[in-house]
């Protein structure tokens, strides 16, 4: 059973070791990049759209007061914004997707099937960028490729991440602290009255008697309870924190490996539709080890007695899953649902904040280098390659802070907020006259950015772990794809807001250094939100759903 444990673990692991090369090397570096030079060399002058923009750079004129646009159908758009609109076009597809996938990725023998196709769909639309040149008369279908990318990558994930709280309940930490918790219990029945009452109960099988404190079936003491659950958010923690280092370590291979082409072609077109090409075919040849390892899903939550999930389980259709799923989130959005899962909603509130306050720092950072403290282009480059290095050392260290001082997953969050949120803080710093005068302080130099990617690296990369982790302890058993994917849109349906008002902000002012007191505002509201999360609770919650939901469906196929 351990080496089987250890395979499919391995196999998760492998596909966050090929997708997560993608966002550090593709879609937050190179694939914005190349749309926009994809568009500058099919573009054209305003205002009289009649010189090329690719013929006014090779002849070195500046045209900084001349803006670029391409025309798309009867429409010109400013290059610089195409980029912006193909991005967002994806995150609503994406969006879109996860919805209509989540109900037959619950399914515990479609889950891989459908990882390994989105993977296919998403690594082999990065690949298809290698055989497009931007002199092509199709040019515009970089736009499609990076739109079939996005989704793949964001659907697959939804998959991947749905793996995480049966890959923590099967390990060997959380399974010897369930046979402990399990002869706790039978060793703690000695009340007669106690057997009427479970005579009540309806039957369990065997398998059901083993994972019986997970349901919130069992009433050992509440110490050892809390000892067990515990053991299984470390275990989670863990697990997730591993999934992380390893895409963050494959993406900084990668990265590093990309930058020799692009720095010799001089950022050329061909160079970054080189980079996105190797990175699809990374993303495609490391999900091999996922496809073999990973389990074909047996559905281990279809006991015998739950006859209504076992009969249905082959009564499906690809249409009919959609509908049901835009359904299921209809219900799951309803005010009585949002009440019995109060706490799982709690969290959810305070990641849509957060989510889009960690991106929008790092969108704001990178801006703020190049137009305030004109920081070089390779610099911001190395920026890019530093923060992903500490995010591995950060998922690393902070599960043995957590071990060491007996943390839980929430409150690792919270103190990674409280860090996270002295950056934009140190920011603010820098309108003070005091500080003015100083060599450094306020992020005032380049110097200080450096600093500022090595302190939120670390920071971040451990909150990405954990945020998953926590979550993972709030969400129904047997519905991970689901909430995961409610989790997924959460993030995408926030990651507008940030940059918009940062914008409106910077338009303002003339100064985006004034947007460090938003981000500093957005963080520090989700703390209070997060303080309000009670994780046992949520815990208990979510398992009674499920039970009710299973008892409600074997309620009405019986009758």
């Amino acid at each position: 059973m351990v080496s089987s444990y250890k395979r499919q673990l391995l196999g998760w692991l492998s596909y966050a070791f090929a997708s997560e090369v993608f966002v550090v090397v593709s879609l937050t570096l190179f694939l914005p990049i190349c749309l926009e030079q994809f568009a500058s060399d099919n573009g054209y002058l305003r205002p009289d759209y009649v010189q090329p923009c690719s013929s006014s750079s090779d002849s070195g004129t500046s045209y900084a007061t001349e803006r670029c646009a391409v025309k798309i159908g009867w429409v010109w758009i400013d290059t610089a914004s195409f980029s912006l609109y193909v991005y967002s076009v994806s995150v609503a597809l994406q969006a879109l997707t996860v919805i209509s996938m989540s109900s037959i990725a619950d399914r515990p023998t479609c889950r891989k099937p459908l990882l390994l196709t989105f993977a296919f769909i998403g690594s082999f639309s990065a690949i298809l960028f290698l055989l497009l040149p931007s002199s092509s008369p199709l040019w515009f279908l970089c736009a499609l490729f990076a739109i079939l990318a996005n989704v793949g990558f964001g659907a697959s994930v939804v998959a991947m991440n749905a793996y995480l709280p049966s890959l923590a309940n099967a390990s060997p930490e959380v399974v010897q602290a369930r046979i402990h918790l399990g002869e706790l219990n039978a060793s703690s029945q000695p009340i007669p009255e106690s057997v009427e009452e479970e005579d009540e109960q309806p039957p369990l099988s065997s398998q059901d008697s083993v994972s019986a404190p997970l349901l919130g079936m069992s009433t050992p003491p509440k110490l050892d309870q809390n000892a067990f659950n515990a053991t299984l958010s470390r275990a989670t923690s863990r697990i997730s924190a591993l999934g992380i280092a390893s895409g963050y370590g494959a993406g900084i291979v990668l990265l590093l490996l990309a930058l020799i082409p692009v720095t010799e072609l001089h950022g050329s077109t061909f160079s970054l539709r080189l980079a996105i090409g190797l990175s699809g075919a990374w993303w495609a040849i490391f999900s091999i080890p996922a496809a073999i390892w990973l389990p074909n899903g047996i559905p281990h939550d279809v006991s015998s007695n739950d006859s209504a999930a076992a009969k249905t389980e082959d009564q499906w259709t690809l249409w009919s899953e959609i509908v049901a799923a835009w359904k299921r989130l209809g219900v799951m959005l309803r005010w009585d649902q949002i009440k019995q899962l109060q706490h799982t909603f709690r969290y959810l509130a305070a990641w849509f904040l957060l989510s889009d306050g960690f991106t929008t720092i790092t969108s704001t950072a990178v801006l703020f280098g190049k137009t305030t403290l004109h920081m070089d282009p390779s610099w911001l480059v190395l920026i890019g390659a530093i923060t992903p290095a500490m995010g591995i050392t950060g998922s690393m260290v902070f599960p043995y802070l957590q071990r060491k001082f007996s943390w839980s997953n929430l409150k690792v969050v919270v103190i990674l907020v409280v860090m996270v949120s002295c950056i934009p803080a140190y920011g603010c710093l820098g309108f003070l006259p005091v500080v003015k005068g100083l060599p450094f302080g306020g992020l005032t130099t380049p110097g200080e950015m450096f600093g500022l990617a090595v302190y939120f690296g670390f920071a971040y990369g451990a909150f990405q772990s954990y945020a998953r982790a926590c979550y993972a302890e709030l969400i129904p058993p047997g519905e991970e794809a689901r909430w995961y994917g409610l989790f997924s849109i959460t993030d995408k349906s926030s990651s507008f807001v940030g940059p918009l008002i940062v914008g409106l902000i910077a338009d303002a002012t003339g100064n985006i250094r004034y947007a460090f007191f938003f981000l500093v505002f957005m963080i520090w509201l989700a703390v209070p939100v997060l303080l309000s999360v009670d994780v046992g609770r949520g815990r208990e919650d979510a398992r009674n759903h499920r039970i009710h939901r299973d008892l409600r469906e074997v309620s009405s196929s019986d009758s």
